[in-house]
């Protein structure tokens, strides 16, 4: 899953090499990853009125449903 993240990520940006991924345990057994870019590169991968944002989240989505596991992503 990170992996698909992260590839996701890269395409978006101008400086690849700053994207950082993070997988947390949430509390309920979900699994968060969180996504960090350069601050110049936040418009581009939120998009506007957080459109790209929410298509990478439905692709992670999408990808997970044999899983059975919840997760989120949380650009920060």
């Amino acid at each position: 899953m990170m992996e698909l993240v992260r590839t996701l990520a890269c395409a978006l940006v101008d400086h690849p090499d700053q994207v950082e991924l993070r997988e947390i345990e949430g509390p309920n057994g979900d699994l968060i990853i969180e996504m960090r870019v350069a601050p110049e590169d936040m418009g581009k991968v939120i998009g506007k009125q957080g459109r790209i944002a929410k298509s990478i989240r439905t692709v992670v989505k999408a990808a997970n449903a044999k899983n059975g596991r919840n997760v989120m992503v949380e650009i920060i």
